[in-house]
Parts: C-alpha cells; structure tokens; sequence
C-alpha cells in the first residue's frame, strides 16, 4: 500500500517577508503621525490645543487625578483624528467616484472626533472652575504664563503651517519654540506637563521638515 505525500503549501495571505524589527514599527509610527499633521488641518488644531493644555497644567498645581485626566483626554482625541484620517483613506482607496454612503461614513467618523473634542474641553473647563481659587491666587503666575505661553503657541502653529516657507525661517521658529519652552520649565508646577508640550513641539518641528521635504527643489 503505497503511502500518500502531501505537501503543505504556504496560503497565499500569509506574509513571505521578514517580520518587521520594533525599531522599524516605530519609524512607520511615527511616519503615520507627522503625515496625519501634515496633511489634516484638524489635527494641527489638536496639537495646539494640546500647547495649550501643557501651558496651564504646568502652571497650575494641579492634582495627580487632574493631570492625568487631561493628558489622557489630549491623547484620545489625537487617536480619535488620526483614526478617522485612516478610515478616510480607506474610504477614498475603496470608492473612486462620489458615493452617499461613503460620505456618511467619513461624516459619522468626524462627528466621533467632535463629541471626544467637545467633552474634553468640557473636562478642561471644569477643572480650570474646580481650581478657580488657586488660579488667581497669584495672578502674576499666569500673566509670565500668557506672555511665553502666546508666542510659544504661534511659534508651534507657524512650524506646522501649510505656507511655503525658507529653511532657515523653520529653523529659526524651532530654536526660538525650544528656547521659550526652556525658559518655562524654570517655573513649572508639572514636569509631566512640561514634558508633553516638549513632545509636540517636536511633532511641529518633524512636520515643518516633512514640509521642507515635500516643497519641490
């Protein structure tokens, strides 16, 4: 009785290429995120929200259940953008001409992204009504706050804005936008705070390079 050989052949939605390093993950990551700033208005509008967030929780003393509050409500709505930038993708990828549900979808999806937007700030109101007491108990904390707090909040919406704009020009507003940062940490109630404006600054510095990039030579 002669044996039966079966060969197991490799189904063709398996992947043939090598497994992708964590290093590599986190390039396309982070690609994904400078090309959703870059090209959705909405989202440059959350990173400044997000300055601004940074701007008063690290003046105010806030608690350690406020603080995370906000910063899991900046983060969320950034999932939120970046998830309906995709689905828009995709979206267009799948349907070449106008279609009426297609259009529902992407509507159905941004309308996700306001309703996160409009309760976060919701919860920011709320907070800054909650610490109303210890807000203008020293009034002179929140005027140096205003006066870096303004120009640091141009010089990131200038880096990510869609305006040709000269290498040295973007240069400069990087300097200047860390310089203003620096100076401050030197008061800070919150270095967590501090940290997370540091951390869009240079989503606005990577996307004013990614700009320079895409600018024919």
């Amino acid at each position: 009785m002669l044996a039966t050989v079966t060969t197991m052949t490799k189904p063709p939605f398996m992947p043939t290429h090598q497994p992708t390093s964590f290093a590599k993950s986190l390039g396309y990551a982070w690609s994904g995120l400078i090309h959703t700033v870059v090209h959705q208005r909405n989202m440059r509008m959350h990173i400044i929200a997000g300055i601004l967030v940074g701007l008063v929780g690290s003046a105010v003393p806030l608690g350690l259940a406020e603080k995370a509050i906000l910063i899991f409500c900046v983060t969320l709505i950034f999932f939120a953008e970046m998830l309906n930038s995709a689905l828009e993708q995709l979206v267009d990828l799948a349907i070449q001409q106008f279609d009426e549900k297609a259009k529902l979808t992407k509507d159905i999806a941004a309308a996700g992204v306001l309703v996160l937007a409009i309760g976060s700030m919701v919860i920011f109101a709320a907070i800054l009504v909650h610490d109303a007491e210890v807000i203008f108990r020293d009034l002179n904390v929140i005027q140096r706050q205003v006066l870096f707090g303004v120009p640091l909040t141009f010089l990131g919406g200038a880096l990510m804005h869609e305006s040709r704009k000269p290498k040295w020009l973007d240069g400069l507003f990087s300097i200047a936008a860390l310089g203003t940062w620096g100076l401050t940490t030197t008061w800070t109630q919150s270095y967590v705070m501090s940290a997370m404006m540091f951390g869009l600054l240079v989503v606005c510095i990577a996307t004013a390079i990614a700009r320079q990039r895409l600018q024919p030579t």
